[in-house]
Parts: structure tokens; C-alpha cells; sequence
């Protein structure tokens, strides 16, 4: 008896542990925050937060639709479902009463997100020439503008540019071969390889800048983008996906551009749109950017065409 009991009990264990790998860190990370801000909701008004029932959610909801976007809100709603879930607690996140009120919070608020703003081509140039012009280590200059170049050229999300290590990078007579081992929409690491060609212009070549930094930093294995030691000693740690961001808006600020609605997303986002612009269809930026469904390429596309396919064009005045 005693062994079967000990026996069910590993089993729980392990099985708990494969609820926690089956998300990413930074995903269970959200999680926990988005928790951890319905619990506080809960404490002020006397309710229980764990397990919770449709109308306390509900309730939450409502409280939550004064200052946050739909989109917030259905983050939140599948966080406490999966936080539920992982606590052997049941709760219906599609009970009508949840569903009901998500509709007419949806009605009153409309559900059209502003999001931040691509960095385009004219942007990137404007990047590039400024960081060739700064005042600091060759050294620096070179992996700032390797970043920006490759995270824009490759559409990547900068947890993806920063997980990149040397034993990824294939060159090849056309270009660049990467292989990406996990991303978000890869939790399970069937990973996919992306080719970038070169660029006619070397200045602005994402292949070209990754050559001669791997050059000039000497990095011959592990992560290819890492931090600076005080001045411009290269450490063996990863960059951080905080710091792409940093490196980004602080780039953009020192070209005279303003920052504000610029995020580390925009590399990726602005590979999407200029592609679009440039007549790309949604499958092949889709191979590019890892995503899976059609929803946020297709809204790229027609973002990108609001002025080539605009019927205002085929009025002459």
C-alpha cells in the first residue's frame, strides 16, 4: 500500500512538472502576474480568489475594462483559467456570464488595438547612419547595428534574435542559413530555418554586418549577441530581450526620431509591413515571421496597402 501510495505521488509530481514545462518560462511568468492582480482584486473585496467561480471573473472583468484594452482582458481571463488548471482547480472561462459581459464590454469599448509603430526602411537607414556616426568602441557600433539589421531582416521577435547561437548560422553562397530551435508559437522545439540573402547595399546587409561581427568579436561558439563588460570588454553572457528593446529606442531617439510608440516589436512588425509594400504575399512573410495563422500578417498587408490599392486614386481633380 505504502509503495502504491509513494507511486501516485511521484506520478503527481512529474505530472505537475510537465503542466510547468508545457508553457515558457516568460509565458508562466505572465501567468503568475496576471494572477497575482486578480488576487489582489479579490482581497480588497472580500471574494476568493482559488478557486473562483464565473461571476467573480466576471466581476473582475468589469473592473479591469475602466483603465485596460479587450485584449488585456482576455490575457487575464486565460491566465486565472490556466492557473486554475494548474492548481487541479476546475473553472468555465466560456460560462455565459463571462462570455455575455466580454461581448458588451467589447460593444461599449470597441476592440481596436493601436499598435506600435514598424520600423520601416526609411527608419532603418536613419538607424544605421546614426550609430555609424557615434562616438564609441567599433566594437559596440557593430553589434548594436548587427541586431537591428538581422532582427528586422529575419522578422524576428527579440526573444528569438537573442536565443541565437553560432552552431545556428549556416552561410551559404546566397546568403544566410538560421535555424531557430524554439520561439513562441514552437513551444515544443520543432524548430524552422530562415534564409536571409544578401542585400545589393552592404551598409545596410544584415548578412554582411553578421560576418564581420562574428569577425570582430571572435565568437566561435554559444550565444552570438551578448553583454558588455564596463567599456567594450565582451562578456560570454546572452543579451537580454530587455536590452534589444533599449538598443532600439535608444538608437532611434540619437536619429532624431521619436521613440514613444516604438517597441522591440517593431523590427519585427516593420519586416512584415515593407514586405507587404513591396508585394510579398502572406505565405511568404508567414515562412519569414513564424506566425501561424493569417490574422496579423493580413492586417500588415493592409496596412501596407492603404495607399497603393486606395479607390480615393481613381479620382482625378
Amino acid at each position: 500500500m505504502n509503495e502504491l501510495t509513494t507511486d501516485i505521488k511521484a506520478l503527481h509530481e512529474e505530472t505537475l512538472n510537465n503542466l510547468k514545462t508545457s508553457k515558457a518560462n516568460n509565458t508562466l511568468r505572465a501567468y503568475k502576474s496576471d494572477f497575482k492582480d486578480f488576487g489582489i482584486f479579490c482581497a480588497k473585496h472580500g471574494f476568493k480568489s482559488m478557486p473562483s467561480d464565473p461571476k467573480i471573473i466576471s466581476l473582475y472583468l468589469t473592473h479591469l475594462s475602466k483603465s485596460s484594452k479587450i485584449s488585456t482582458l482576455r490575457r487575464r481571463l486565460v491566465s486565472i483559467g490556466v492557473v486554475h488548471k494548474m492548481k487541479g482547480h476546475y473553472l468555465d472561462t466560456k460560462h455565459p456570464v463571462i462570455i455575455e459581459n466580454l461581448m458588451g464590454i467589447k460593444r461599449i469599448k470597441g476592440s481596436y488595438q493601436t499598435g506600435k509603430k514598424p520600423i520601416l526602411i526609411n527608419h532603418l537607414k536613419q538607424i544605421i547612419n546614426v550609430i555609424n556616426k557615434q562616438n564609441i568602441e567599433e566594437i559596440v557600433k557593430l553589434r548594436n547595428k548587427t541586431i537591428i539589421l538581422l532582427g528586422f531582416g529575419g522578422g524576428f521577435r527579440r526573444t528569438e534574435l537573442i536565443s541565437i547561437n553560432k552552431e545556428d548560422l549556416e552561410f551559404v553562397d546566397e546568403g544566410l542559413k538560421i535555424t531557430l530551435r524554439k520561439s513562441k508559437t514552437d513551444q515544443y522545439g520543432e524548430g524552422m530555418i530562415k534564409g536571409l540573402p544578401y542585400f545589393t547595399n552592404k551598409e545596410y546587409c544584415p548578412v554582411a554586418n553578421l560576418k564581420d561581427w562574428l569577425k570582430i568579436s571572435k565568437i566561435k561558439t554559444g550565444p552570438i549577441f551578448r553583454r558588455f563588460a564596463k567599456g567594450s570588454s565582451l562578456t560570454k553572457h546572452r543579451l537580454t530581450d530587455q536590452s534589444v528593446v533599449l538598443i532600439i529606442k535608444d538608437s532611434l531617439r540619437l536619429a532624431g526620431i521619436d521613440n514613444n510608440n516604438f517597441s522591440g516589436h517593431s523590427l519585427r512588425s516593420g519586416f512584415a509591413t515593407v514586405a507587404a509594400e513591396a508585394g510579398a504575399d502572406e505565405r511568404s512573410i508567414m515562412a519569414m515571421t513564424g506566425h501561424k495563422t493569417t490574422q496579423m500578417v493580413r492586417r500588415y498587408i493592409k496596412e501596407a496597402n492603404i495607399f497603393k490599392n486606395n479607390a480615393l486614386n481613381k479620382i482625378k481633380i
